[in-house]
């Protein structure tokens, strides 16, 4: 792979890229570097506000079902071509050690939209999620006051809502049970 310039976010690269060439980018450009289908997708780190949100998420942790672990920012490998990051994820493979999550052991992936990232999160995402079995999705949006978030379950190869915020609050029973308040 070629080397980065400092000024350079990505390389120049004449084809598409695999997975372990994204994995050997760089961790600190303050960017989220993602791949699907050969084809980088980056986008801007994380405003504060949708920081105080993935924290109240976060929570969560000691409510994750036994067996599981709740991570932020992983790589999650979907398959050979699609690498993505979600904001949060609930694994099945608790303790391991990995470069990245193979979307087999993912049980929940969870996105903050931003206005950058909106179609993305609603669309792009949430086809690909599904498409790779990943059972649940919480997509939260960011940008409403207060923040709404929406919970699908996979269910014949679609997700369907089964819960959905109210007043900056959700209520979850699947796949843990637990309500945190969205703030921010």
């Amino acid at each position: 792979m070629p080397d980065i310039e400092p000024d350079n976010l990505v390389p120049w690269h004449p084809a598409e890229w695999t997975v372990e060439e994204v994995l050997e980018l760089p961790e600190d450009s303050g960017s989220r570097i993602e791949l699907v289908d050969g084809v980088l997708v980056v986008s801007p780190a994380p405003t504060t506000r949708h920081q105080r949100i993935l924290g109240n998420l976060y929570s969560l942790r000691d409510s994750a079902p036994a067996g599981t672990e709740m991570l932020l920012g992983v790589n999650v490998r979907l398959n050979r071509r699609r690498l993505l990051i979600p904001d949060l994820v609930i694994v099945t493979c608790p303790g391991e050690d990995l470069v990245y999550v193979p979307a087999v052991e993912v049980l929940l992936a969870v996105e903050i939209e931003s206005p950058s990232t909106k179609m993305q999160d609603r669309v792009l995402k949430r086809a690909l999620y599904a498409e790779a079995n990943i059972r649940y999705y919480l997509l939260v949006d960011a940008a409403a006051r207060p923040a709404e978030a929406t919970l699908h379950e996979l269910v014949d190869g679609e997700y369907r809502e089964i819960a959905h915020s109210t007043a900056g609050r959700i209520t979850l029973t699947s796949p843990l049970a637990a309500t945190v308040d969205l703030g921010a």
